[in-house]
């Protein structure tokens, strides 16, 4: 342990200091496909009983018109986040006739590529924006790779903490920067150690053959139907996932809160010649939002992003650099098939410790080299973590995972301990040692059970995972919300309706292509 994490844990765990952390904010955003009966991408429309996709803050659509988002409140207590969670399952049962939500990450059988319908959100500019963004999305990444679903988990430390940490290590400057910069050095530590998160929570080792379309690819025949890698955690964050040429070359830097904004920036500002040459409209048409590297910010894919809640109508970039970071989007976490809501309360724990780990310890910038190491450490652990033997790079030499996973967690543990004796748990002690048992033994890894699972009932990995979801049904069917959970889901859907429907009606008409123009000239303007 560094001895800036021990003076840090030594200050936190003082008096009125240890409650701070009972004050940590958590979020959880869940993806998930709508399915048939079969377990067949359902063709149709986001049902309007769950309210607009494009104004309901808690139940929306990602990609696809199928592809399904739950979004919680940000609360204290991860256990209540969970809940809110799974209410948000219970109501969207309700409202789901005869289809199914799909219990993995990876997509059920797709039908051809443009049968998968794009999201709409009406006609108002902004959903009209929206619209457009996913059409340039399946022109710039095809449509099959936008149906990978996922877990995002937001976190945040409290404000007041920061400040603290300030004035105890003499820091010159304001609250504000200190606390980026803190963010920044998270996710520093976090693209350091990150792959340690994908071989403790990947759970998607396996997928429909049908994925691929064809593309030539290094997986193995797990049957007919299915392709696999054997020690794979998840295929999901492997390259098969986003293979964008345009994104290659934009590696943001996490050295400073204004670099990696600039180099955001630039990337939607600067244009890329296949797309320039597609152009942004056909047959009079918008195919997509510009012709640059990025349409906007949110679609440069990444492992985890600094965040801040942003006002109507202000972009995140601007948001960032106007207010600085105010949580942090962990993005790499694959939908636990075995789990009703795809993640339960001792991962959500160990996430805590884990960032808050980031968070406290010594982060030098990455130097020489080094992000390449980290990058190349996860594509290794995604693709093969479990293979005995393993190893990883670390200050340029080898080393076994095994062996840094068991120090890792080791250097983890007291952070565990200090928001156990916070809150009078010791829920954070018990998912850290949940997450040393599979270190010492793959097999309870959720990757190793999902292909355990597919030989024991010998079926391929569209069956399985047919078989997870409607599992997962009966489990939110069995026990229906209270009438007043479910009456004030039903009223926040008609609302949601009803507020599109005004933004719809009273919306200054003014031209759609004037409205991308100001959208697009809002980031330009935004000056070093």
């Amino acid at each position: 342990m560094s001895e800036l994490l021990n003076r840090r844990l030594s200050l936190l765990s003082q008096g009125d200091n240890l409650s701070l952390l009972k004050q940590c904010l958590h979020g959880i955003e869940r993806e998930c496909l709508r399915v048939t009966e079969d377990g067949r991408l359902a063709q149709t429309p986001h049902p309007e009983e769950l309210g607009s996709a494009l104004t309901h803050e808690q139940i929306t659509t990602d990609y696809s018109e199928s592809l399904l988002e739950f979004i919680t409140p940000a609360l204290a207590d991860p256990a209540q986040t969970l809940k809110s969670l799974e209410s948000i399952h219970r109501f969207a049962y309700t409202q789901l006739g005869s289809e199914y939500l799909w219990s993995p990450s990876m997509p059920c059988p797709l039908p051809a590529e443009e049968d998968i319908p794009i999201a709409w959100y009406g006609t108002s500019n902004i959903g009209q924006l929206k619209y457009v963004y996913r059409k340039g999305l399946a022109l710039r990444y095809g449509r099959t790779m936008q149906c990978i679903a996922g877990i995002h988990y937001n976190f945040s430390l409290p404000d007041a903490l920061w400040p603290l940490l300030r004035q105890a290590e003499g820091q010159a400057g304001d609250d504000r920067d200190y606390q980026s910069a803190a963010y920044i050095a998270l996710i520093r530590n976090f693209r350091r150690y990150s792959w340690l998160l994908m071989y403790l929570f990947g759970a998607s080792p396996a997928l429909d053959a049908g994925f691929l379309r064809g593309r030539a690819h290094q997986l193995e025949a797990f049957d007919a139907d299915t392709l696999y890698l054997p020690y794979a955690t998840s295929l999901r964050m492997s390259d098969l996932g986003y293979q964008s040429n345009a994104q290659a070359g934009l590696t943001p830097c996490y050295n400073d809160l204004s670099s990696y904004t600039d180099s955001l920036r630039k990337a939607v500002a600067t244009p890329y010649a296949p797309y320039v040459e597609v152009g942004t409209h056909k047959d009079g048409e918008w195919v997509q939002l510009n012709t640059n590297i990025l349409q906007i910010e949110n679609e440069y894919y990444s492992n985890i992003r600094p965040k801040r809640v942003t006002y109507s109508g202000e972009r995140p970039i601007q948001a960032l650099m106007a207010r600085g970071i105010q949580y942090v989007e962990v993005r790499c976490l694959d939908i636990n098939p075995f789990l009703p809501t795809g993640i339960d309360l001792p991962e959500a724990r160990f996430l805590d410790a884990f960032l808050l780990f980031c968070a406290l310890e010594e982060s030098p910038l990455l130097e020489n080299g080094e992000c390449g190491q980290c990058t190349d450490n996860f594509l290794s652990v995604v693709k093969e973590g479990r293979r005995p033997g393993l190893k990883l790079r670390r200050d340029g030499h080898p080393v076994e995972l095994k062996q840094w996973a068991d120090e890792l967690l080791k250097r983890i543990a007291p952070l565990a301990e200090l928001l156990d004796s916070s809150q009078g748990i010791d829920g954070h002690a018990k998912a850290l040692a949940a997450q040393a048992a599979k270190v010492s033994d793959p097999s309870l890894t959720p990757s190793a059970q999902v292909l355990a699972s597919m030989r024991e009932h010998k079926e391929s990995f569209s069956r399985f995972a047919l078989r997870q979801s409607q599992q997962h049904a009966e489990f939110f069917r069995e026990t229906p919300l209270s009438s007043e959970e479910q009456q004030r889901f039903e009223r926040l859907a008609s609302d949601s309706l009803e507020a599109q429907s005004k933004l719809e009606r009273e919306e200054e008409k003014v031209d759609f292509d004037l409205f991308v123009a100001a959208y697009q000239a809002s980031i330009l303007a935004i000056s070093n």
